[in-house]
This record gives structure tokens, sequence and C-alpha cells, in this order.
């Protein structure tokens, strides 16, 4: 065994698998060795070693396998529900129901998980926790095997065994909504929302009272930012379900997403008392507070939250990217504490990381500082699937399509309505700062960062293995010049409804730099605007912000250097074939001279000087990026050089940005 081939292994461990399945302890565990002699720290591996231990009595050796296990898998699901049972099989009820309960969290497909909580938490007392974790055991036990396959292969990040399997018992039960539902689930991890959504409506359509597929269709239409018909659709929910806090917390949600801050608010104040997880209602409420401008009440909201679940490391983060927000020497001890805690997850780990980062930053104890930054952005790679050369190669092709001689060809394709204005660039540029600005112009209606570009380039790309060749943007050569007028029209329509009537608006969406190429040929009069910083400035910033979603090549010194690279190298391009057509706007030029930069942006735009763009800081709006707090103050100038704090720890990106770094 010793010098078995991967596929030996993976065969001794599918014989160990199905010796245990069997009781067959003796034999399994011969095998088990084998396998873990040959690698030490498999996970399944390791778990089902585990499972051969708890049920010999030996405790003690289970656990030590389960924390080597997710060592190595941290949101491994059948790990935690491992770790409850032998919580329960010792008599240790209330460490077994968290455990329980984070299984579920990462896992809802695992049946005993639920079933047991369920029984937990009734002899506890806890009537209503109870009611939940019964209902989710009965959905679930109630669905045919292999939906409940799928769930938890979904939730173990095997998603295209899940689609096959799911499509395979579609077309076999074309009608089945549950499938359906779980197929959009698939959907919307892969990011193929337009599809996730179409899927929802249909079952919907089929049956019409099906609460959670309705529950899933609000968070989809919210993530493809079509806010009215989200807030319409979780008001029927909220009809269909009266004081359910689900339902009460999506419609808090989208009355948010919407603007109506206050109902939400009021509508949220009354769960923090009946929720059985207070510091999710407390996070809401503090991120409503925020995003009107309302520090103080996010502040409350945000050490609430903290305060209810002090590992909860997303309650911390969301103090320290309020940027503004000073930790005391509590908080620090306190934030110290709770990622030594063994109930706190790795998302809490790395959040807890990002926010000590902060803080000991503020403090100018920049060695520490750095060590948090560098252990939290270590914690979220590991998670993400980026791959630096996969991207310089998107790259790449995009200049080898959009040559001079293509973009010549697509001369009067494309609409031409004048209204977008794109701000693109890297996260942590100053493209905030530059919306902030134009927003302030009478003639310019401020949104969001707009998915709508992102969308089309998924759909033209149509459904492909990671490792595929992507269609776009070669796929553009055979749409006709109608076709490409219909896109820009498309775009155009569907951001209408985050416009309030002004004849242009901004799309601030960073990522959008990739596609100029495919803006400028459908929408061949939009505005593009390049936010800059120094190289340096920009993506050590970008290395210490943790993103919501996204941004993934931000995570790592090396892989945020090439990435800078690669954008001047592309922006490069599309300079040389759109000459004339690309504004860069330097925040540090704006720091400096913010009246000439403004009067400079706006005489590129075609717009008449308006003094309330200097004075953007006193335009009220909601703002939903990590700047939210900065652009409403004064520009100041004490960000511009601190990466310079740091300079002693970022050789890996100063050696990727080459001649970039000065």
């Amino acid at each position: 065994m010793s010098k078995a081939s991967h596929g030996s292994f993976d065969d001794t461990l599918a014989q160990a698998e199905q010796h245990l399945r069997h009781q067959q302890l003796f034999q399994a565990e011969a095998l088990l060795d084998e396998c873990l002699t040959l690698k030490p720290k498999h996970h399944q591996a390791l778990f089902f070693k585990a499972v051969c231990r708890r049920a010999d009595g030996d405790h003690a050796t289970a656990m030590a396998h389960l924390r080597a296990a997710l060592e190595g898998k941290p949101d491994y699901g059948r790990a935690w529900q491992e770790i409850a049972h032998n919580h329960r099989d010792q008599g240790e009820h209330a460490p077994a129901i968290e455990a329980y309960r984070r299984a579920c969290e990462l896992n809802p497909g695992l049946l005993a998980s639920w079933r047991e909580l369920a029984r937990l938490l009734t002899e506890a007392g806890r009537t209503q926790e109870a009611a939940n974790a019964q209902a989710n055991h009965d959905r679930l036990a109630k669905l045919p095997r292999v939906l409940q396959s799928v769930t938890s292969m979904m939730h173990e990040g095997k998603l295209l065994k899940a689609e096959q399997a799911c499509r395979q018992h579609l077309k076999a039960h074309p009608k089945d909504t549950e499938g359906m539902r779980l197929l959009a689930a698939i959907g919307a991890e892969l990011n193929v929302l337009d599809d996730a959504e179409f899927l929802l409506e249909s079952a919907l359509e089929f049956e019409p009272k099906f609460d959670l597929a309705r529950l899933d269709y609000v968070k989809i239409l919210h993530k493809r930012q079509k806010f009215q018909k989200a807030f319409d659709q979780a008001q029927e929910l909220r009809r269909r379900m009266p004081n359910n806090l689900a339902s009460e917390m999506i419609y808090a949600n989208e009355c948010a997403a919407i603007g109506r801050y206050e109902e939400a608010l009021t509508v949220l104040a009354p769960l923090v008392d009946v929720s059985p997880y207070p510091e999710n209602v407390h996070m809401q409420r503090g991120h409503a507070f925020k995003t009107i401008g309302d520090q103080r009440q996010a502040i409350d909201a945000y050490r609430s939250a903290a305060a209810h679940r002090p590992e909860f490391g997303d309650a911390w983060w969301s103090l320290a990217n309020l940027k503004t927000y000073r930790f005391s020497d509590d908080d620090l001890d306190r934030m110290r504490q709770a990622l030594t805690s063994e109930r706190a997850s790795v998302i809490d780990q790395y959040h807890l990381h990002f926010a000590l980062g902060k803080a000991l930053e503020d403090r100018e104890e920049f060695a520490q500082a750095f060590d948090h930054y560098a252990q939290g952005n270590a914690l979220k790679k590991a998670q993400v699937r980026y791959s630096a050369d996969r991207m310089h190669a998107d790259f790449e092709r995009q200049k080898a399509f959009f040559t001079p001689q293509r973009v010549a060809s697509f001369k009067g394709a494309g609409d031409p309505a004048p209204d977008p204005i794109f701000i693109v660039g890297l996260p942590r540029a100053g493209s905030t700062l530059i919306e902030q600005i134009l927003a302030s112009h009478s003639q310019i209606d401020g949104t969001l960062e707009l998915p709508n570009i992102l969308a089309m380039v998924h759909r033209l790309n149509g459904r492909q293995l990671v490792n595929d060749t992507p269609r776009y943007p070669q796929v553009l050569a055979d749409h006709s010049a109608d076709e490409l007028r219909a896109l820009g029209a498309k775009y155009i329509e569907d951001t209408r409804i985050h416009r309030q009537g002004a004849p242009l608006f901004t799309d601030k969406m960073p990522n959008n730099f990739r596609h100029i190429g495919l803006i400028k040929t459908i929408l061949p009069n939009a505005r593009i605007i390049d936010a800059r910083r120094h190289p340096m400035a920009c993506c050590f910033s970008g290395f210490k912000q943790l993103f919501a979603e996204g941004q993934e090549f931000s995570y790592g010194l090396e892989d945020i250097g090439r990435y800078w690279t690669d954008y001047a190298d592309l922006m490069d391009h599309w300079h040389t074939v759109y000459p004339g057509e690309i504004l860069q706007m330097d925040y540090e030029a704006v720091v400096d001279d913010l009246d000439g930069q403004v009067k400079r942006l706006l005489t590129f735009l075609g717009l008449a000087f308006e003094p309330q763009c200097v004075e953007f800081h006193q335009t009220r709006r909601s703002v939903r990026t990590a700047s939210a707090e900065q652009v409403r103050q004064p520009i100041y100038k004490a960000g511009v050089a601190q990466w310079r704090h740091f300079e002693p720890w970022l050789g890996p990106l100063k050696a990727a940005l080459g001649a970039h770094a000065e």
C-alpha cells in the first residue's frame, strides 16, 4: 500500500467506507490506517477513522481525528455532526446542541443532525428552536433519497456532481418543485443567476404555496439587484407567513434595499427579543444604520451582536469596516479570546483577524497588525478558487480579440444611449469617491455596483467547466449589429430600476474594466472613468480589506500584485483601441487638487461645473461599499501613503508589481 497510486488510495478509502456501512469496524480501520499512512491529513479518512473510534467508545481519539479533519476542511459539516454525536454519547448536551447546529448550518442535508438537534432542544425546553429543527428534519425526510443526496453534495462543494444528479432526477420528474429549487440553488452557487431565477419562477407557478422556494426567489432577485420585484415577493411571503421570523427578516432586508429604511428598522426592532439568534437581527439593523449614515446606531447594533455571540467575527469586522471606529483595550481582549474559542468557525476566525489587523493598525502596532492581516488572508484564500494564470489568460483573450481592426468592424453597432458612466478599476482605488462626486451633480444618478455587465458575460460564455476555454469574447464575432444593439438596450432597460430620473447614471462595478470592449461594442457612447491609485497603496488596501463577495485575487500579496500589473496592461490596451474615450482619474491627484480634478472630470463628461460636486460629503444618499463613512467626510490626505508603515513585509507585492511598484 505504501507504493499505491492515487487511484488505489481512492479505491481503498471507498472499500473502508463500505465496511463501515456494514458495521465491519475491524476491516474498515485496517484499510483506513493504510490510507492515513499515505495521506495523514486526508479529511475524509480522518472522519471515517473517528466514526470507528466512537463506535468503539474511544471518544478522546475520535475527537482528535475530527479536530485534525477540520484543520484541513473547516466547513466539513459531517465532521461537526460526528463531534456532536461524541458529545451526545457522553451526555454533554450543551456542546452537542452547538455542534449539531454548526453541522446543520454547514450542510442542511444532514438528516441525523436535524433529528438529534430537535430532540436535544426539546429536552432543553427550547421549544421554538426544537420545532424549527423538527420541521427541517421532516421536510428533508420526505424528499426522494436522490434529492437528500443532492442537498448534501451541494454543501460539500460537489456542485457538478450535485447538478448532474439533480438534472437526471428532473428528467424523470420534470415538475418536481423541490428538484427545481435545488437546481436553482446550484445555479446560484455557480453564479448562473438568470437560470436560477427562471427555475424558481417556474417552481412557484407549479406550486404557489411553496414558501421555501419563494424565500429563495427573493434572495435571487435581490442578488440580481431586482430590488422592487424582490420586495414584492417578500411582501407576499410575509402575507403568507405572518409573524414568521424568516419572512420578517427578509421583508426588512428588502425594505432597506428599496430605501424604506425606517420601515426596515421598525420591522427588525421587535425581532431582537423573539429570535433564537438575536445577533443576526442586530447585524441587519447595523447594516441599515450604516447605509443611511447613522454611525452611532450602527456601532450600537454591531456591538450588541458581538455581545450576544462574542466569537461572531462578522460583528467585529463590521465595526472595523466603518473605518472610523476605534477599538478599546477591552475590545482587543475580547477579540483575542474569541479567536481561541472552539465555537469560532473559520469564517469567524478570518473576520476576527481582519478586525484585529485594523484595530492594531490604528494603534500603530504595525507588525502585529500585518500578522493578523496575513493570517486572515491565508484563511480566506484557502476557501476561494482563484488562479492568477487563468485570470491572466482571460485578459490576454480580451487583447487578442479587441484589435483595432475588430473595434473598427463594430462601428455603428450597439445602442447609442449616452446614459451610463462606468467607473472601473481595482477596489480601494477611489471609485466610491468619484461616484460620490458625480452623484452630487444634478444631471447624474448615483446607483450601485451593478452586476449587469458581469451577468451578460456569464450568459455569453454559456455553461462551462472551470478549465474549459471560454466562448467569450470570441462569441461576439457571431453577433449581428442588431443583436449587439439589443444587448445594449437590455442593459439600459434592466438598470432603469436604479435611477431617479437624471439623464445620466453611474455604474460603479470595478471589475467591469475587464469588459470595456464589450461595453463600448454594445454601448458605444458610454463614458469610462478609470479610478487609479498608487499600486502599492491600492494593492495593500485591497489586501487588508475583507470583501463581502468577489475580489478573490486580493487574498495574497503576489496574486494582487499580478492582478494589478495585468489590469494596467489591459487598460493600456483599451486606451490604444479606444483613444480619448477613457478618462484616468488618479486618487492622489484628486486629493491634492479637488477643484481642478472635479472640473477635469465634468469637462470629460460634457457637463457644467456645479459646486456641490466639491462638497460631495454633504450629499445624502445610501452608500453600500467599504468607503461609505469616508465619503461622508471632507477629503483627507492621511490615507495616501499608509502602506509605507507596512513596507518591511510587502516584499512579495513589490516583486509581483516589478517596475510598477514605484
